[in-house]
């Protein structure tokens, strides 16, 4: 059984811990984080994040945040992280928590959600997909990863 919550502090441990399993080029061109990273930080904080949980474990997460800082970017949230368990994909908790983003973002009052992921991350780009995000832009070869230029994809889902 899969179940979505708000992250809750005491998930800190374990939340640090998925970032490290999950880290790849596929789904990120930042190095990874050293052992020992706070997930949760000046720019993350526990209600920015929705954990999934399958037969009570934390399986993963996704980061829904605030976009620009300035009042003519409030109606937009930002997805800035999705990360499940490796040993526990293909069960649809990516799919879920990202449903579950879109249902926080549109209870917080925004009429967009956006997020940004890399073109060769197919598996990320087909679950946006079928939550209905469509690619509203491309910055090519915006990122040089593993000896290869790599394109950045901005997608958008409207809630109004």
């Amino acid at each position: 059984m899969i179940t979505i919550r708000g992250a809750r502090a005491d998930d800190e441990a374990v939340l640090a811990k998925l970032d490290e399993r999950t880290w790849t080029t596929t789904m990120s061109p930042a190095p990874p984080p050293p052992p020992g990273t706070p997930f949760f930080d000046d720019g993350t904080h526990p209600e920015d994040v929705l954990v999934a949980e399958h037969d009570g474990v934390v399986a993963g997460y996704v980061r829904l945040g605030a976009g620009f800082a300035i009042p003519a970017h409030d109606h937009v949230r930002v997805i800035g992280g999705l990360a499940v368990d490796p040993d526990r994909r293909r069960l649809g908790i990516a799919g879920q928590l990202v449903h579950a983003a879109v249902a926080e973002a549109r209870r917080r009052g925004a009429r967009k959600v956006t997020l940004r992921v890399l073109g060769h991350n197919t598996a990320a780009r087909r679950v946006y997909e079928g939550c209905g995000f469509v690619v509203e832009g491309v910055l090519r070869a915006e990122f040089h990863v593993d000896g290869t230029d790599v394109d950045d994809v901005l997608m958008a889902r409207s809630l109004a």
